[in-house]
């Protein structure tokens, strides 16, 4: 099969993607053998694909949003038949038996590993997933809108319930790429006061059109104090300045997995009247389900650009310039 590989990462520019031949993957025991049908094109796979996030597998093949078929079972997976359709999400494993698995926090597992990490993933005609991390995927919405809800979606819901937003909170959202503007569409439909504050015109101008009250520029102050805000563009220089943007008592959430280093915080400004700064880390298969039956019931839907999967390349470096506002998709033009 032809499949992306991460040959030496570095700058997308440099070209370290390469378009390889790799053979088509056998499930283990408890795997899915998944036909790639589309696959988003999420900022962790750039940070992957930069070195941002250390090498676990060496020519790794990323993706992590993937809507494909069930071309194979092993011998003990079970829950699916050949032709299903099925999503790929970033979390692939976990031990099950540790503190954290054990309280319903997963995404803390020590043990846990990642799809287009750990192990290949969706820039592929195929791929593989342990059959209990796949997710059954509804009929009603194509493959290239599904895709970008399973992470993008998943990740913005999950920083969503981390930024505490009270009933009819005000929300400011720091940077609107694939898993800010789903966040903000969920949001919306909970009743929520959404700002938006990033660098791109054209992504001001999707958050007005799906109803956020304002889009202004990533350092300026929001035109109301915040309840709560979440921080997806991986700049640390935009900590305190969101935390200035908050009222007395609000939540800063930090949504990526990866972010440039903070510059020193300013108690009195950016930390006092009780004002808290989390991280998220990853998602449980709980948050998955809870955001795809939501998506489901509010419309939640993604502005889509496709490049056919030849192109992946190409797409990860409009992804890092900022060309396109949404999320873009890879479609299999291989087979």
């Amino acid at each position: 099969m032809r499949a992306w590989s991460v040959s030496t990462p570095g700058p997308v520019e440099e070209g370290p993607l390469r378009f390889v031949e790799k053979p088509v993957p056998v499930p283990a025991a408890d795997e899915l053998l998944v036909r790639v049908r589309a696959c988003g094109v999420c900022r962790t796979d750039l940070h992957v694909t930069e070195g941002d996030l250390p090498v676990r597998r060496p020519d790794v093949t990323p993706g992590h949003e993937v809507v494909g078929e069930v071309a194979g079972l092993g011998t003990e997976a079970g829950g699916f038949t050949v032709g299903d359709r099925v999503g790929v999400a970033w979390l692939r494993h976990t031990d099950g038996t540790c503190a954290y698995c054990l309280r319903g926090a997963e995404n803390l597992c020590p043990g846990s590993r990642y799809t287009g990490w750990d192990a290949d993933g969706g820039y592929a005609e195929y791929t593989t997933v342990p059959a209990a991390f796949a997710h059954p995927l509804p009929g009603d919405l194509d493959d290239v809108a599904l895709a970008p809800l399973l992470c993008a979606g998943i990740i913005g819901y999950r920083a969503l319930r981390r930024s505490a937003l009270p009933p009819g909170g005000r929300l400011g959202l720091y940077g609107f790429g694939g898993s800010a503007h789903l966040c903000a569409q969920v949001a919306l439909a909970e009743g929520a006061r959404v700002h938006v504050l990033t660098r791109g015109a054209a992504a001001r101008r999707l958050a007005l059109e799906l109803g956020a009250a304002s889009a202004g520029e990533a350092y300026e102050l929001p035109p109301e104090p915040l309840d709560s805000a979440i921080l997806f563009a991986p700049a640390g220089d935009l900590v305190p300045v969101a935390l200035r943007a908050l009222d007395r008592g609000g939540v800063l959430a930090v949504a990526g997995i990866h972010l440039s280093d903070t510059p020193p915080l300013h108690y009195e400004s950016e930390l006092f009247y009780e004002k808290e700064l989390r991280s998220v880390t990853s998602n449980t298969r709980a948050d998955a389900r809870e955001f795809l039956a939501l998506a489901a019931r509010h419309g939640v839907r993604a502005t889509t650009h496709t490049y056919p999967l030849s192109r992946a390349d190409e797409a990860l470096r409009d992804l890092k310039a900022g060309r396109f506002d949404g999320a873009a998709v890879l479609v299999n033009d291989v087979t």
